[in-house]
């Protein structure tokens, strides 16, 4: 079939040429896709504002040789509109986003990242919680969906569920007193606790640590991410200046 329909979330959008427009969308059934907005630059443009990064549509495209092109596009949500209202939020969404492209093959569908992203842009766009802490918590459950799951409540090494006093990066998180590897880093227990919380989506913990415990475990979080994605993600740097 050269047509077809999904919904989407709208990752990305780059120029090209003249008056189009690159779009990379996290579609619900065909994973992440690049597809053509044609004439979307002028100011008569029949996409209008609806194809703007992290909104929530409903696309009909066309199978092109290289690139797909996008025909008919309907809102189901703006959650770009309502974050761009706030630096923080807006730089969190730039991260999520960043980071789906890497997790999210090409063309495959796949649920549960889908929904977990949903989730979390459908939370900066209603102001649930601290930009901050629902990009940390995207992060880490987004890594273990694809098979990276921080161990928070036994030894990464060993398996051990007690004596987890060390945080190693490499290993794959919390571990044991008798594993823990030159350089571990040691987490107080405020910090232990938020490290939990925001991988299991605990928002009481999450929403009640203290905040320097929540601005210390942004750095364990980033170096965790970091790590498995095994590069940069740029528009991190932002959003812990934010």
């Amino acid at each position: 079939m050269k047509l077809y329909r999904d919904e989407g979330i709208v990752l990305r959008t780059r120029d090209l040429g003249e008056a189009d427009r690159i779009i990379t969308f996290f579609l619900r059934s065909h994973g992440r896709t690049d597809a053509v907005a044609k004439g979307i630059r002028r100011t008569k443009s029949r996409f209008g504002a609806r194809l703007e990064p992290f909104s929530l549509v409903d696309v009909q495209l066309y199978r092109g040789r290289s690139l797909d092109i996008i025909t008919e596009v309907a809102t189901l949500d703006a959650f770009g509109q309502l974050i761009a209202d706030n630096f923080e939020a807006f730089t969190a969404a730039n991260a999520m986003a960043e980071t789906a492209q890497r997790l999210v093959a090409e063309g495959v569908g796949d649920r549960g990242q889908y929904r977990l992203l949903l989730g979390a842009l459908n939370s900066l766009a209603r102001s649930g919680h601290e930009p901050t802490m629902v990009a940390d918590s995207y992060f880490l459950r987004a890594l273990a969906l694809s098979g990276w799951e921080l161990a928070t409540d036994t030894c990464a090494t060993c398996g051990r569920p007690d004596q987890l006093v060390a945080f190693s990066v490499p290993a794959g998180g919390f571990v044991c007193a008798a594993d823990a590897p030159v350089g571990a880093a040691h987490p107080d227990k405020s910090i232990s606790a938020l490290l939990r919380g925001l991988a299991h989506g605990d928002w009481t913990v999450v929403d009640q640590a203290p905040r320097g415990a929540r601005r210390l475990a942004e750095g364990y979080v980033a170096a965790y991410l970091q790590w498995h994605l095994e590069r940069q993600v740029k528009s991190l740097h932002l959003l812990r200046s934010a």
